[in-house]
């Protein structure tokens, strides 16, 4: 999923989630332990704490300029404040990602993500190949598809070492 990470004052950055994971703290614990609410009391391992943790690669920003919307891909120059919120794009906010400031396709956050998401590299970037090359036409679609059998090819050899 292409996601904004945004609030009220700013657009901070758009990444991918390319891992999720569900975690409960305090799930070796076998004996009562205290809350963190304000009015402290002991509590029984029953507790739902279960959490969702997200794992997003940062891919670039938006920008939006006169009467248009396109995408600066590469690594935020910003830290992202802690709670920022998280929300998906739509449709037409990752075409206009995937343009750059003079109209052209551009997937210049392919190295970054082969680099930085490990072993999920290969089928997460299968994945977003997959989800954009539909926006595109023309010469943009085939040279997407050429780049989708080449991540195959080199995927299929480097599982043969």
């Amino acid at each position: 999923r292409f996601v904004k990470l945004e609030d009220e004052q700013r657009h901070w950055a758009v990444g991918v989630i390319y891992n999720s994971q569900l975690l409960n703290p305090q799930f070796h614990h076998i004996s009562p332990r205290l809350t963190t609410h304000a009015d402290t009391f002991l509590s029984p391992d029953l507790v739902s704490e279960t959490r969702t943790l997200l794992w997003i690669a940062l891919i670039g920003h938006l920008v939006t300029a006169a009467d248009r919307t396109y995408g600066h891909q590469g690594m935020p120059t910003l830290v992202v404040p802690v709670n920022t919120p998280v929300w998906q794009l739509t449709t037409a906010e990752v075409l206009a990602f995937h343009r750059n400031a003079q109209g052209q396709a551009q997937f210049r956050y392919y190295a970054h993500l082969l680099r930085s998401t490990g072993n999920y590299a290969a089928p997460l970037l299968a994945q977003i190949l997959e989800t954009i090359t539909p926006l595109f036409s023309g010469t943009e679609q085939r040279s997407l598809e050429i780049i989708n059998k080449e991540l195959a090819w080199r995927h299929t050899l480097g599982s043969l070492r």
